[in-house]
């Protein structure tokens, strides 16, 4: 299983980004897909999860700013992030759980930045 993430980019206080993260290979079924970040010097933190349902959990600190969205059809998520801060600045990784030959995996991204500064 492959998860590519893209729409990182250096963007100004108050700005908007969106991130994506497609999944691809051998599965049968995906199941949660999360986002997490790690700012610089510190441990990667949990963003938002969304299940295949659409069932979704956010972070405190991204609650009413982030939204996440999920097609099924292209295993893909979203992530829609508004009135951006400085402390939002991370390597964002896309996280899933997929159901293949061997049962429930868990598989991360490769990471994409997101840098927040005038």
């Amino acid at each position: 299983v492959q998860l590519q993430a893209s729409g990182g980019g250096l963007v100004q206080p108050g700005g908007s980004l969106r991130l994506s993260c497609a999944a691809s290979g051998n599965f049968f079924e995906i199941g949660d897909m999360a986002w997490y970040r790690q700012g610089a010097g510190r441990q990667r933190e949990y963003v938002v999860i969304i299940s295949r349902a659409g069932t979704t959990n956010y972070a405190d600190s991204v609650k009413g700013r982030f939204t996440i969205s999920r097609d099924n059809s292209k295993n893909t998520i979203y992530l829609q992030m508004n009135s951006l801060k400085p402390e939002d600045t991370a390597v964002y990784y896309c996280n899933i759980v997929s159901r293949g030959t061997g049962g429930w995996n868990n598989y991360w991204g490769q990471g994409t930045l997101v840098t927040v500064s005038s």
